[in-house]
């Protein structure tokens, strides 16, 4: 059978231990198995353990396909692993730890807890700074005021806007390298100016056009770069000038974390923002492709489920 296309296929071709053997090695190692520890390509395949033992001495010696990835010292195998990894990188809008565990037949918890390792293999690098035309935006991720009993609405509102949410600043390259427009989005404490400017000159080239709507700290970005303002109050767009590109991306962000995952930890949010970043960025490739990269990202990554909730403060509200 040939690689998959589709999750129907994904799942049948997935089942055989030797198509999942064949299939990560091409990606993990195209040019030939070598150890994880040493790096020597003196190795030899195991077929009674379904792994590989280094020819030289050392005491990790033996690894299989799962060692130095998101998969490894997981009691589960790829057949489980590798059709989630196909959900997660083509549902448009994610898919639930709840469906994950009605669809393969794992806890909710071991669903959870797949899904935050495989969103680590979907983190992007920087790869460069942004140019030419980027716009700039932000947005507030938490409940809706309305929503809240009236004890909770009076205990977690203070203010208007943002206040008692978390914001999320993006930065979106118009016709990027391939011609289509990228977005790199980050969880930030508060929009103040310093820390606005920081981001900027940290992802923006400078000379770069920029374009902002009317937020007072991004004043005197100009100093580096080309700055355009759009006054929401009196228009959303003048010709170029506009920041619809983020706004899209925003509503896809906040259609997933509405109606998929519903209520989030805000510690936990990096991750489900990556998530889409991941999938807007990928959006031009076929189902089998974005697949593909995500796997390509699982290796030298380790998330242990301690280090996954360790920064919780139990105490804390939900």
């Amino acid at each position: 059978m040939n690689n998959p296309k589709t999750l129907v296929d994904a799942i049948r071709f997935f089942e055989s231990a030797e198509n999942c053997r064949d299939y990560l090695v091409a990606r993990r190692w195209p040019n030939g198995v070598i150890c994880p520890a040493c790096g020597s390509k003196s190795v030899y395949f195991d077929s009674g353990r379904n792994g590989w033992e280094c020819k030289t001495r050392h005491p990790k010696r033996k690894f299989t396909l799962k060692t130095g990835t998101i998969f490894e010292d997981s009691p589960l195998g790829l057949d489980k692993w590798l059709p989630v990894v196909w959900m997660i990188a083509n549902c448009k809008n994610g898919v639930s730890s709840w469906e994950v565990h009605r669809a393969i037949g794992v806890t909710q918890k071991t669903a959870w807890f797949m899904l935050q390792r495989i969103r680590l293999a979907m983190q992007a690098e920087d790869g460069g700074k942004l140019g030419g035309e980027v716009e700039i935006d932000e947005t507030f991720i938490g409940g809706k005021s309305r929503n809240m009993h009236s004890a909770a609405r009076k205990r977690l509102i203070k203010g208007t806007g943002g206040m008692g949410k978390a914001a999320v600043m993006g930065l979106l390259e118009r016709h990027g390298k391939d011609g289509h427009s990228t977005v790199r989005a980050e969880v930030v404490e508060h929009r103040r100016k310093a820390l606005m400017h920081s981001r900027v000159q940290k992802h923006v080239q400078s000379g770069s056009t920029v374009y902002t709507d009317q937020l007072l700290s991004y004043n005197g970005l100009e100093a580096n770069c080309v700055h355009h303002v759009i006054d929401h109050a009196e228009a959303y767009v003048d010709g170029q000038i506009h920041t619809n590109g983020c706004e899209n991306f925003w509503s896809l962000l906040k259609r997933g974390l509405k109606g998929t995952y519903v209520a989030i930890e805000p510690f936990h949010l990096f991750r489900y923002v990556d998530e889409q970043a991941f999938r807007f960025n990928t959006r031009k490739l076929t189902d089998a492709q974005r697949f593909s990269e995500v796997v390509r990202g699982i290796v030298g990554r380790r998330l242990t489920y301690a280090e996954l909730i360790g920064a919780l403060d139990a105490s804390a509200p939900a």
